[in-house]
């Protein structure tokens, strides 16, 4: 017989002979649910990520990435700063900074020559560096200009990446620059209204603050600052400073300082550019100040227009020996004291005003505390130790206190409007709110100062500040800067302070040289009536038509029409 063969099917179906079991089947049916459910998990992450890329991409606004903490700095957005008539002094400029992460550059030597040989002022040597140190975070460069950005873009180096960021920009250049300030490279206020208004400039980027209204009229300051520019240049002086002043509202309408800066470069300016000689700079004004000795005096009761000082010889005062540069030698009333700017008169006057009050007046003038303008950048003035009858009459033409022009501003202000000293500001006032202020002198001995300083410019030295059309009253100032050995005889701080229309005036201007140089022109003379005065002249002939002023009809004056009730008045004046 033959051997039995049993035939062997490779495949048959369930149930088959020779076919997997019940215990096969469960296994099969296992692992298909583990297929499906792999698959259904793969499907829902697909749809998560689908929706949350449209939810990014076309329902949320755009925003760059945020760097993580170890970034350490990031810049802050910030509000604009414009001037009174919505001008745009300071803004805002989106520009990209360029960094690494060290431990993803693959080869730092041959990025830290790329990045160097494109961008400029980056050593290789310092840029391979930060590619090598052990930190996540490195600034390689902060505010690249586009095309910069572009050229590193173009590298594709490994590691290193862009982080937008908000720089400040000035349109003007150096425009305002001592009144702007600047900010550092995080954009935080360094200087200026910058500083001064820097919580309030700065905004989170979600939120939009309005912007910063400034009292400065950029074509006012651009006049004064051209005209302060030139006079600086002419006589070499080692400063200047220009101011303009509304005398009701107490707002600044320019202010300027120089030598200046560019608010968008301060790293490049000298420490003698970033300061601000017209509020953080104090001298000794000279002659400007008989104005606040004569209207003291009046006020006072003490004299008046008609009263009589001896001014023939020197006074002497124990070893000092007070002198007239435009000496009359005869007997002087006040008006003439103050017309022939008689320091003997002035020092006469002062004596009878006597020391306290002298006092109490200068602080309601505001000669005796730091001005409270929005600058970080104020001086105190500089007053005596002790205050003896020397230093009584020596003040009273300006000698023996010094002060910033700022001040000086506010207090003839003061002198022109009725009487009423205005806080300054370099904020615009809302046109229909009340007028802070407190009354330093009577309407009256305000009326007596004005025709006094209109004589000033008609018969006295300041003659050169005459305008067709514009009736300009004011005082010149010219005062030695003291030295180590006494006072410097060559060394002039010269000034010339007006107000117009003189009869209703509503603008102050003041122009101080420091340290002029006389000329050919001058025969030789630095002092205000030659230098400043001429300066403030050409400013007031080139702004009134801009703000509104209309000339004056020859043959017929202006009527008085001082806004007195406008003012919010604290107390009487210093006499009552």
């Amino acid at each position: 017989m033959g051997r039995e063969t049993k035939r062997v099917t490779p495949w048959a179906p369930y149930g088959a002979v020779g076919g997997p079991g019940p215990a096969t089947e469960s296994k099969i049916e296992a692992s298909r649910n583990r297929v499906v459910a792999v698959a259904v998990g793969f499907a829902l992450a697909f749809a998560v990520l689908g929706v949350r890329l449209v939810d990014l991409t076309l329902l949320e606004p755009g925003s760059e990435p945020r760097l993580s903490t170890a970034a350490g700095r990031i810049s802050h957005e910030r509000a604009d700063i414009v001037d009174r008539n919505g001008a745009l002094l300071a803004a805002n400029l989106r520009t990209a900074s360029v960094y690494a992460d060290p431990q993803r550059v693959i080869d730092p030597t041959a990025a830290a020559n790329n990045l160097a040989a494109i961008i400029a002022g980056l050593d290789p040597d310092d840029v391979y560096a930060k590619l090598t140190s052990k930190r996540r975070f490195v600034w390689i460069k902060r505010g690249l200009s586009p095309a910069d950005q572009n050229a590193v873009h173009q590298l594709g180096i490994p590691g290193v990446a862009f982080q937008i960021e908000q720089r400040r920009l000035y349109p003007h250049g150096r425009l305002a620059g001592h009144v702007l300030g600047f900010t550092g490279i995080d954009n935080r206020g360094l200087a200026g209204v910058e500083r001064n208004f820097d919580d309030q400039l700065s905004v989170p980027s979600r939120q939009r603050a309005g912007a910063l209204v400034l009292s400065i009229d950029h074509r006012v300051q651009f006049i004064l600052e051209q005209e302060v520019a030139a006079v600086h240049e002419r006589f070499k002086a080692k400063g200047a400073v220009g101011l303009v002043t509304d005398v009701i509202t107490g707002e600044v309408l320019a202010l300027a300082s120089l030598p200046n800066f560019d608010p968008n470069n301060p790293g490049a300016a000298s420490a003698d550019g970033l300061f601000n000689r017209a509020t953080l700079g104090t001298y000794e004004m000279g002659s400007t100040f008989k104005a606040f000795t004569v209207a003291m005096a009046l006020d006072a009761g003490v004299a008046d227009l008609q009263s009589r000082y001896d001014a023939t010889q020197p006074l002497r005062v124990a070893r000092f020996t007070i002198r007239d540069f435009h000496a009359q030698k005869k007997w002087l009333s006040v008006r003439e004291v103050f017309i022939h700017s008689s320091n003997i008169g002035a020092a006469k006057i002062a004596m009878d005003v006597g020391t306290k009050r002298q006092q109490a007046y200068l602080r309601a003038f505001g000669m005796l505390s730091p001005e409270r303008i929005e600058l970080p950048e104020v001086g105190s003035p500089i007053v005596p130790k002790r205050w003896r009858d020397i230093s009584t009459m020596t003040i009273g033409f300006g000698h023996g206190i010094a002060v910033s022009p700022i001040q000086l501003a506010g207090g003839i202000g003061a002198l022109v409007n009725g009487g009423v000293r205005v806080p300054l500001t370099l904020l615009k006032r809302d046109p229909d709110a009340d007028i802070p202020g407190h009354r330093v002198v009577s309407p009256k001995v305000s009326s007596h100062m004005r025709k006094l300083l209109r004589l000033v410019v008609d018969e006295g030295t300041g003659g050169r500040a005459a305008v067709a059309g514009y009736p300009v009253g004011g005082k010149t100032g010219s005062a030695e800067k003291p030295g180590v050995r006494g006072y410097r005889r060559k060394a002039l701080i010269s000034s010339f302070v007006g107000a117009f229309p003189i009869d209703a005036p509503r603008y102050l201007v003041l122009v101080m040289l420091d340290e002029p140089v006389g000329t050919k022109k001058t025969f030789g003379y630095a002092t205000g009536g030659w230098t400043a005065a001429p300066t403030v002249g050409r400013v007031v002939e080139r702004i009134a038509p801009l703000l509104g002023v209309e000339p004056e009809a020859p043959g017929k004056s202006r009527t008085p029409t001082i806004p007195i009730n406008s003012f919010v008045q604290r107390g009487e004046s210093v006499a009552h």
